[in-house]
């Protein structure tokens, strides 16, 4: 089986983001960046599922020549081949969805995954619009039973289950109040949550043969993707900055600033 996966670069979640004056955007001199940690568990995925079932994963990230790093880390990881969108101009969530529908409709993968969402602008919208477009099933926020020190977890088991006919694919979501199991169609649209699984370290020999593996690069315009932006940033702002805390001498003074400054009881 075909597995497309998105590989988003975006900011260290270990930096300190800054936003600039005049509100427009962030300081990105002196940032450090990596794939986006949804996309790689997704990444893992795809890798433990064509493991089982054979096949091959194909990577997919849209920007500038920077987004190379993310795919060569991609491709490092087991993946075995990748997909470059040069694009540089902004983009909203339905103009990624566009470009990935396009790049969907030329591989014809049996499944495409995608980080949830992505931790620089946690809009949690692209899985959901690349499904409308393509018509094809979703299962959002994939998850699992098992918890992530688990022998399945140990012995890199798929969380997603593959039919053996290769129609279907089972997928456990995390909802408000526990786990809900779905089944869909293939092909057809998985979105992966944090408790999936523990991606894997790219290893010496997967960095050096990462070197040579191929990267197609595609255009908007050669893809035909409409990716006028329908939704644009006003502006940008920082969060109010926190009051600092305080030490109280005993439990009766927490309790009274608690009851009578804070309104918490």
């Amino acid at each position: 089986m075909k597995i497309l996966v998105t590989a988003k670069r975006v900011e260290d979640p270990e930096s300190k983001i800054k936003v600039k004056p005049d509100g427009s955007d962030i300081v990105k001199e002196g940032l450090k960046y990596k794939i986006n940690p949804f996309d790689e568990i997704g990444v893992e995925e795809a890798l433990r599922l064509v493991a089982k079932h054979g096949g091959e994963v194909v990577v997919v990230s849209i920007g500038g020549k920077e987004v190379q790093e993310q795919l060569r880390h991609a491709l490092a990881m087991g993946a075995n081949r990748a997909v470059w969108v040069n694009h540089t101009g902004a983009l909203d969530q339905m103009g990624v969805a566009a470009l990935l529908q396009k790049v969907a409709d030329k591989e014809k993968p049996d499944l495409v995954v995608l980080g949830k969402q992505s931790i620089d602008d946690d809009q949690n919208q692209v899985g959901q619009y690349l499904a409308e477009y393509l018509g094809w099933g979703q299962a959002t926020f994939a998850s699992k039973v098992e918890s992530l020190e688990s022998e399945q977890e140990k012995s890199k088991t798929p969380a997603l289950t593959v039919s053996a006919d290769k129609k279907t694919v089972r997928v456990v979501r995390e909802v408000d109040n526990g786990l809900a199991t779905v089944e869909c169609t293939l092909p057809a649209i998985v979105t992966t949550d944090l408790r999936l699984n523990l991606p894997r370290y790219a290893s010496l020999p997967g960095i050096m043969k990462a070197k040579s593996k191929p990267i197609e690069e595609l255009t908007p315009e050669k893809l035909g993707a409409d990716v006028a932006l329908k939704i644009q940033v006003l502006k940008l702002a920082s969060p109010p900055a926190r009051k600092a805390g305080i030490k109280v001498p005993d439990v009766a003074t927490l309790v009274d600033k608690l009851r009578n400054e804070a309104k918490a009881l």
